[in-house]
């Protein structure tokens, strides 16, 4: 599921995970997350979003800090 959804882009956000077609990054959901904010309020928050793409950035997140190697899509 994290690959359809988390992607990195040289020309969007100096290449750091996002959303794929936003520019909200991965880092952005965990601080939401970690202040508090149900997955309601962020999409409310941001409107672009969907359940599906917090849910792989929380997925792409709890992935990295257990340290397994993740593919993401670039940009080509």
């Amino acid at each position: 599921m994290v690959e359809k959804w988390i992607v990195c882009d040289p020309e969007i956000l100096l290449g750091k995970p996002i959303i794929k077609g936003t520019r909200i990054s991965v880092a952005t959901i965990i601080q939401c997350v970690a202040s508090g904010m149900t997955i309601d309020d962020i999409l409310r928050g941001y409107p672009t979003l969907t359940k599906e793409g917090v849910l792989a950035a929380l997925e792409f997140a709890a992935q990295q800090m257990a340290g397994e190697e993740m593919r993401i899509m670039e940009k080509a």
